[in-house]
């Protein structure tokens, strides 16, 4: 059998991410527990204190930063699945450790996933299984909704274009529920994710995310 390359060095390993790029890959530090943002201290930031999004937490495995928004790039645009089966490997090590009904993946629109092929929240996910996951919910929400690309937006402007684009496809009453994705930037996408949820009756949302962009300056 011919040997596995790394993803970011690209050297024949056994592994899709040799030791010494996983050591050098912006691991998360000190960060706000409500939205990850970094946060000197890991106390609630500003911004979750004066409007709390309707998630309850959220863990980053990574900081947006050289090499993995280079490699999530290539998972979204470049159709690199390798890619997935390494970053979602650390997620599943840096998960929560509670235990979750279900663990739920946030889904594209129909349009967007004819158009892209797959869904990289969905393969982040999937290399999830076997290490620590047993299994994924692929259809509790639907994204009925398409909505405009998000980049660009700004804050308001992302809340307003998410507006009623999820719908639950079940009931999630009592119930907790993981929420996976592969990058956090304002956070509007999973307020909307988590706000369906609840509504629909669950009793808490967390999310686990890839990368958590900076705070803006």
């Amino acid at each position: 059998m011919l040997p596995t390359a790394c993803v970011v060095c690209g050297r024949a390993e056994h592994v899709r991410l040799c030791d010494g790029c996983r050591a050098d890959l912006p691991h998360s530090g000190s960060a706000c527990p409500v939205c990850a943002i970094n946060c000197p201290g890991g106390q609630v930031c500003g911004a979750c204190l004066t409007r709390p999004p309707a998630f309850d937490a959220t863990v980053a495995a990574f900081r947006y930063a050289h090499p993995v928004d280079r490699l999530i790039q290539s998972l979204k645009y470049g159709h690199d699945l390798a890619v997935a089966h390494a970053l979602g490997g650390i997620m599943a090590q840096v998960r929560p450790t509670a235990r979750f009904d279900l663990i739920m993946p946030v889904p594209l629109h129909r349009a967007r996933l004819a158009q892209r092929g797959f869904n990289q929240s969905v393969e982040l996910a999937r290399a999830m299984v076997g290490r620590g996951v047993e299994a994924i919910c692929l259809d509790g929400l639907v994204r009925h909704r398409a909505t405009m690309p998000q980049a660009g937006l700004s804050l308001t402007e992302r809340r307003r274009n998410l507006r009623r684009a999820f719908v639950p496809r079940r009931t999630f009453v009592g119930q907790s529920v993981l929420v996976v994705d592969d990058v956090m930037t304002t956070g509007a996408t999973l307020d909307a994710v988590a706000r369906c949820l609840k509504q629909a009756g669950a009793r808490e949302v967390v999310n686990l995310v890839c990368a958590r962009t900076p705070a803006p300056r």
